[in-house]
C-alpha cells in the first residue's frame, strides 16, 4: 500500500505522562502476528475503559505514543491505551483488504487487534462495555474495519481521513497489502444499502447493537479523495438505520474554523466533519475523540456498548434491519 507518512500534524511533542508503557508479548489468536504496546495510566482506576489507536502507514505504535497526547489524557481521565503495531515490515500499512480481515473472526490484522482487546480486558479487569477505536489514514481505514467486523467489541469509533468499510478490498480476497486506486481516487460509489451490505456480510450471524461513528475528512485530501467522505456517511447511516441524505444539524466552524459538523439521526449516532481546504494530513484530534467516546466520564451513566441508539433499545440496529 502507498499511503504517505504523516509529518507535522502528528509529530507535536507528547505531553508528559505519569503511567507506564509496556510492550505486550502474549499468546492469543493472532494469525498475522500483530504486536502491541499497552499504556497503563497512573493512577489505574477500577474497571477502566480502553482506547485502541492503530497507526498510519509508515508509522508504528511508538510513533502514535510519542506524537499524540493520548497517554497524558489517559492519566487525566483514567483509561487504558492499546497501540497496535502492524506486522507489515514494508510500508507498515494495515491489512484492510483481505477477506480475512474484513470478516469477523476469520483472520487478518483485524482479528489480532480484536483479540488484544480481549487479552487486555481479561488481564487488566477493564470495562468490556467501554472499548473505543480511533485512527488516521491507514489507522482510520482499520478503525472502519474493526467497527464493521467487530461490532460486538467496540462501542464507538472516530475516523480521520479514511475510506468506507470494504472499499479497499482486494479482488482476489487474499492480498493484504493492496492499493485500491479506484477507492483511493473516489471512483467507488455505492448506495447506502450496498455499503451496509458489505458490513452485514462481515458478520452474517450478528443481530446486535452497532457502534456509533464519527467521520472526518479534508476537502483537499490528495491521497484518499474527499468523495470517500460522502461514501462513509452513506455506509454508516444505512448501518445505523438513520437518514443519511439530510443532516438534522449543521454547524459551521466546528470544531475549527472552516470545518463543518453534520449530525445524522435524532440521537446523533453519526457525526461527520468536512474540513475545508485540509489535506490528507488532517491529524488525529485527541480531545475531539475523547469527548465523543465519553472517556472523561468516571462515574454514573457513562457511554458504553449497548446504550441507547437510534431505535431507543439495546438492539438499536440489528443486521436484520440493514
Amino acid at each position: 500500500m502507498r499511503l504517505p507518512a504523516f509529518l507535522p500534524a502528528l509529530w507535536a511533542a507528547a505531553l508528559a505522562s505519569a503511567g507506564s508503557l509496556r510492550r505486550i508479548t502474549a499468546d492469543f489468536p493472532n494469525p498475522t502476528n500483530v504486536t502491541f504496546y499497552l499504556y497503563l495510566p497512573s493512577p489505574l482506576p477500577a474497571s477502566p475503559p480502553i482506547l485502541v489507536t492503530p497507526h498510519w502507514c509508515h508509522g508504528d505504535a511508538l510513533a502514535v505514543y510519542r506524537g499524540s497526547s493520548f497517554a497524558s489524557l489517559a492519566d487525566e481521565h483514567g483509561f487504558l491505551v492499546i497501540y497496535p503495531d502492524s506486522p507489515n515490515t514494508g510500508d507498515k500499512c494495515w491489512d484492510v483488504s483481505s477477506a480475512g480481515t474484513l470478516s469477523h473472526g476469520s483472520g487478518g490484522d483485524g482479528l489480532g487487534i480484536a483479540n488484544m482487546v480481549q487479552w487486555t480486558l481479561k488481564n487488566h479487569a477493564a470495562d468490556a462495555g467501554r472499548v473505543f477505536v480511533t485512527g488516521v489514514s491507514s489507522g482510520a481505514m482499520m478503525t472502519n474495519v474493526l467497527l464493521g467486523a467487530y461490532p460486538d467489541v467496540f462501542a464507538a469509533g472516530t475516523v480521520f481521513a479514511g475510506v468506507p468499510f470494504g472499499c479497499f478490498a482486494s479482488p482476489d480476497g487474499t492480498t493484504a497489502d493492496y492499493w485500491n486506486s479506484e477507492c483511493a481516487e473516489g471512483r467507488v460509489r455505492r448506495t447506502g444499502d450496498e455499503w451496509a451490505g458489505l458490513v452485514r456480510a462481515a458478520y452474517p450471524a450478528y443481530r446486535g447493537w452497532r457502534p456509533k461513528v464519527q467521520v472526518f475528512h479534508g476537502t483537499a485530501d490528495e491521497v484518499l479523495d474527499y468523495a470517500n467522505f460522502g461514501e462513509e456517511v452513506k455506509q454508516w447511516a444505512a448501518v445505523l438505520g438513520v437518514d443519511g441524505t439530510e443532516a438534522r444539524e449543521v454547524r459551521a466552524d466546528t470544531p475549527f474554523p472552516g470545518w463543518t459538523k453534520y449530525v445524522y439521526g435524532e440521537e446523533g449516532w453519526l457525526e461527520a466533519y468536512s474540513a475545508l481546504n485540509v489535506t490528507h494530513n488532517i491529524g488525529n484530534h485527541e480531545d475531539v475523540a475523547v469527548e465523543w467516546f465519553g472517556l472523561k466520564c468516571k462515574t454514573g451513566n457513562c457511554f458504553r456498548w449497548g446504550m441507547g441508539g437510534p431505535t431507543g433499545s439495546s438492539l438499536k440496529n440489528s443486521t436484520a434491519a440493514l
